[in-house]
């Protein structure tokens, strides 16, 4: 349990490199608590050593930017370095996560368009045991974008550890009976396959398989042409031993999957991912796989 919740927190250090870089952690974080269960499978990551200087550094640096927001509570500069450093010591096991929680706090409130702030803050809370502040951050964000994507499943996935899968399957099912009024009035603001994927992957978690199958197989109604419903309802047959009836829509689902995909569809289908006839080693290339969004 404990190399699993380092997991987390390491993901999520990395997160918040990416967020104050200005990178959108949209794609990222789907997979966060499932990235963890690989990650406590794995060696433990070793504690960086660093001398008592760095430390000593890091901490009167600290110090400064809390001085400054003293003066200005809302310098934005202050505030990023501040979040910069006090991450930096979470990372080097010298702070706590809850160090993060204030300058994310004040950070989501300055740049309320900017929601990987909120996202952050609402796997923070968790992270530290405040769940339910969480769930209110991420409830938040939905307020001002019922079709947020990340929120969504942010939320759906909460609820579910927190053992109540019934209040995210009406979360998911109240989002898209919604969506045609707020796709009136906003177009495109939910994307309805998205989050259909979304609620059967929590029927799927459940163990709700049938209910999983009827929901891919709308979303394939609702587009015949993207890949990631029938790849999921072929993922659930063959989950249930239907292996031949999988094939056939792992084939389909192959057919119209961007190239970054394929390989991912390939191994889950059990099928090689090496050409038939190997190019001569000067010219073979190693095929990395890619994640499915």
């Amino acid at each position: 349990m404990k190399e699993k919740k380092r997991g987390f927190l390491i993901l999520f250090i990395v997160l918040l490199i990416l967020a104050l870089a200005g990178f959108s952690i949209s794609p990222l974080l789907s997979g966060i608590l499932e990235g963890t269960q690989t990650q406590s499978q794995a060696s433990p990551t070793p504690t960086p050593t660093v001398g008592a200087d760095r430390i000593s550094d890091l901490q009167s640096q600290a110090r400064g930017y809390e001085l400054v927001l003293q003066r200005e509570p809302d310098n934005p500069t202050a505030l990023r370095g501040l979040l910069e450093v006090r991450l930096e010591l979470v990372r080097l096991e010298q702070g706590q996560v809850e160090d993060v929680i204030e300058p994310l706090e004040k950070l989501s409130e300055l740049n309320p368009t900017n929601r990987d702030y909120s996202v952050l803050l609402a796997q923070a809370k968790e992270y530290t045991g405040d769940r339910e502040g969480a769930a209110q951050v991420y409830r938040g964000i939905l307020t001002q974008q019922p079709g947020d994507l990340v929120a969504l499943q942010g939320l759906s996935e909460l609820l579910v550890r927190q053992e109540r899968p019934e209040a995210a399957i009406g979360l998911l099912q109240d989002t898209l009976n919604a969506a045609p009024q707020v796709n009136q009035l906003q177009p495109d603001s939910i994307d309805v396959t998205s989050v259909q994927l979304v609620l059967a992957s929590v029927y799927a978690k459940e163990q709700r398989y049938e209910e999983a199958i009827a929901v891919y197989e709308e979303g394939m109604k609702g587009d015949a042409e993207d890949f990631r419903p029938i790849y999921g309802k072929a993922v659930i047959l063959q989950e249930q031993g239907r292996a031949e009836e999988a094939q056939g829509l792992f084939a389909k689902a192959l057919d119209l999957a961007p190239p970054n995909v394929k390989d991912r569809i390939k191994q889950q289908a059990g099928l090689s991912t090496t050409p038939e006839v190997p190019a001569p080693p000067s010219e073979s290339v190693p095929v990395e796989p890619a994640e499915i969004e």
